[in-house]
């Protein structure tokens, strides 16, 4: 991806503090609801949000060539098909306007219209999705699970370092951060016997996954070739894709999960900008073997973004269970839209793409209860007499990511998702 360059001012007239992942580094784009109704796309710097809607009427952005206001919406889409002239533009427009020498808007009487706290505001989530795909990309994830599935015989199905496993999602029922999820039901079978039952599941799991947003489309027929697949690329995303084991184990053969995973999916209301993430570039995991020449890549690179998952369980304080990374993905976000397309599917602007349960190389790194205890066979302790095997009624799981280096902080915010009983 040919990436421009850009002067990020060394301060910025708004406070922000060291630790804070929304940094001039970074200007994260989401959408929020304001306290009058207001809908508006908007700029995320330190504790602060800034309404692009407002700055856009008041003639912020000049340069920009839209006959519409692209930032008075409930999601980013408008602005996404706008193409990376204008991503470019805006970036580089609201640098220069939050530069400490730059007194365009921060001399303004009504800056409080503009410029809001967070915590005024209510997310949704950032962009309408007319399509989601859920990859299956980590080589530790995929080990694990064919170890304990198939401990007789080989971890790894042949086709796994041939092509990026993925499959269909459901769009629907993609929901922000903070939107409470209900434990799912389905068709088990239990142990021993061999006829199903129906219920709540008893085996409910997260799992930590990136996704990237689809920000330029491609026609129907047309394949996107692997060293141009970023330039399609908006931005990412902490994506958790919730998972029901025992459903899933009884519903998978011959086609795939289906009620295992449909029932929800959660993801951040931040969208973090190839843009920003260009300074954690770093050299993706080698592939020991060789893929057919759609999937070869000149320039083979991923980002060194560093992950978190902590679960609450009530009435006790949050206790991290996993520390991963995006950078240990064996395929590449490049890879996987090239393998998508390669049939003639055709991407939309604002389609999600997830990246897989993203595990490490050690224990303390997988990316799933499934994993962190081994099947149920190792219980995680949250405190002195409250253990874990998969997640309760009650529970609550957050996921955060972020990027670090020489003193640049680049953050993703968090997920958060409190688990409710059936319905």
């Amino acid at each position: 991806m040919s990436t421009p360059v850009f002067l990020v001012p060394e301060t910025s007239w708004i406070a922000v503090s060291p630790d804070s992942d929304f940094s001039l580094n970074n200007l994260p784009y989401g959408v929020a609801r304001f306290p009058k109704g207001e809908f508006s796309v908007v700029v995320a710097i330190g504790d602060y949000a800034l309404n692009l809607s407002r700055l856009y009427k008041r003639g912020y952005f000049p340069e920009l060539n839209t006959e519409k206001n692209p930032f008075r919406k409930s999601s980013l889409n408008a602005f996404i098909r706008l193409g990376r002239p204008s991503w470019t533009y805006v970036r580089r427009r609201l640098l220069e306007l939050l530069d400490l020498k730059n007194t365009e808007l921060q001399k303004r009487k009504d800056l409080s219209k503009i410029l809001v706290p967070q915590s005024l505001l209510t997310f949704l989530l950032p962009v309408e999705i007319s399509n989601y795909t859920d990859f299956y990309s980590s080589l530790e994830h995929a080990s694990n699970v064919g170890k304990m599935f198939r401990p007789d015989g080989d971890a790894m199905l042949p086709n796994w370092k041939h092509i990026p496993v993925g499959y269909h999602g459901r769009a629907s029922s993609v929901v922000v951060s903070g939107y409470p999820i209900h434990r799912p039901k389905g068709q088990t079978l239990p142990e021993g016997s061999e006829v199903p039952v129906f219920g709540p599941s008893r085996l409910l799991d997260f799992e930590l996954e990136m996704a990237f947003i689809v920000g330029k489309s491609n026609a129907l027929g047309e394949s996107v070739p692997v060293d141009k697949a970023e330039d399609h690329l908006f931005g990412m995303t902490i994506f958790n894709d919730w998972s029901a084991r025992d459903i899933q184990k009884w519903e998978y053969v011959p086609l795939g999960p289906f009620l295992a995973k449909n029932f929800a999916s959660s993801m951040s209301p931040w969208v973090v900008t190839m843009d920003a993430l260009q300074p954690f570039r770093t050299e993706a995991p080698v592939q020991d073997v060789e893929v057919l020449p759609y999937l070869r890549e000149k320039n083979r690179g991923t980002y060194d973004i560093k992950l978190q998952v902590d679960i609450q369980a009530a009435e006790l304080p949050a206790v991290t269970v996993c520390r991963s990374n995006f950078k240990y993905l064996y395929w590449t976000m490049a890879q996987q839209l090239a393998h998508h397309t390669v049939g003639g599917c055709n991407m939309q602007v604002g389609d999600v793409c997830a990246s897989g349960t993203i595990s490490g190389p050690s224990p303390d790194s997988y990316g799933s209860m499934l994993e962190l205890s081994w099947k149920g066979s190792k219980p995680l302790m949250l405190a002195e007499g409250v253990e874990r095997r998969f997640l309760q009624d009650g529970d609550v799981v957050e996921m955060r990511a972020y990027c670090e280096k020489e003193g640049i902080r680049v953050g993703f915010g968090a997920v958060r998702t409190e688990i409710l009983p059936s319905k």
